[in-house]
């Protein structure tokens, strides 16, 4: 389960999602989240799912591979479906089990959270994918760039979540390593209820923030012997300068997102999935 977390991590690949300005991956990735929300209909879906399926396919990444990082999201998947199966009272029931039953609006709910939810992983995990540490950095701290007026230490800010993301395959790796090494002393992490999984836990967590904490420190030793003062007065080895294919899909999100709230908008309730 730990290796099937591919959050943070970058598929090295020759596509032109690769190729694309980061600042130009970062606010279509807003873009197309904020459109998961601005619709409840099938056509709205249909649109959603053509355009996700022409980035996986553009970004040449496996589908597989894209698939594998929705494994650990399963249990959060299936608490989100029961919610909205059992907790919503409005429509025709269709079934009831005790005290508890199943509505029409409720299986609605239930299935277009489930959907927007995958959508979701799916299409944020793309630009990771597609997208280097470094990369992200410097479109991060390029959007942000206006709010240096105000104070406020932009270049750090995108520093910080540029490593937090990098740290986050190098700890789920480190887990993994940590798990191994207390099976082979004994351990055991499938036996038992809730809490006793929970409780056998405990020894993953110690060795793995006194490992945190040392990587954190090296990290910190090196960026100081290198002479690293933040981002004032610093050049870029490459900086970040829009090309014809940027703007292409500037205005490809454009007419997906004018698509998507049209769709919100003018989709009749005849084609609502109930």
């Amino acid at each position: 389960m730990i290796r099937d977390i591919t959050i943070g991590q970058y598929y090295p690949a020759k596509s032109i999602l690769h190729r694309l300005d980061p600042r130009v991956k970062l606010v279509s990735t807003l873009l197309y989240l904020i459109s998961l929300f601005l619709f409840k209909s099938i056509a709205g879906y249909l649109a959603v799912t053509v355009f996700l399926v022409g980035i996986i396919r553009a970004s040449k990444v496996p589908f597989r591979y894209i698939v594998k990082g929705l494994k650990p999201i399963v249990m959060l998947l299936m608490i989100t479906v029961v919610f909205n199966l059992f907790l919503q009272k409005d429509g025709e029931v269709l079934l009831r089990i005790w005290k508890l039953s199943i509505t029409t609006v409720g299986l609605r709910n239930a299935v277009y959270m489930a959907v927007r939810l995958i959508y979701l992983i799916i299409g944020s995990s793309l630009m990771t994918f597609t997208t280097t540490p470094n990369e992200l950095t410097d479109g991060i701290e390029a959007l942000l760039h206006p709010l240096n007026k105000v104070h406020v230490p932009v270049h750090e800010v995108a520093m910080m979540m540029s490593i937090a993301l990098r740290f986050i395959p190098i700890l789920l790796e480190e887990t993994d390593k940590i798990m191994k090494a207390q099976q082979a002393r004994g351990a055991d992490f499938e036996s038992g209820n809730m809490i006793q999984r929970a409780k056998s836990m405990i020894p993953i967590l110690v060795p793995l923030f006194v490992s945190a904490f040392r990587r954190a420190y090296d990290l910190a030793m090196a960026m100081e012997a290198r002479c690293y003062r933040g981002g004032e007065g610093r050049t870029k080895m490459k900086p970040l300068k829009y090309q014809t294919r940027d703007r292409a899909a500037y205005v490809t999100m454009v007419v997906y997102a004018a698509a998507v709230v049209a769709i919100g908008r003018f989709a009749p309730l005849q084609v609502w999935i109930f």
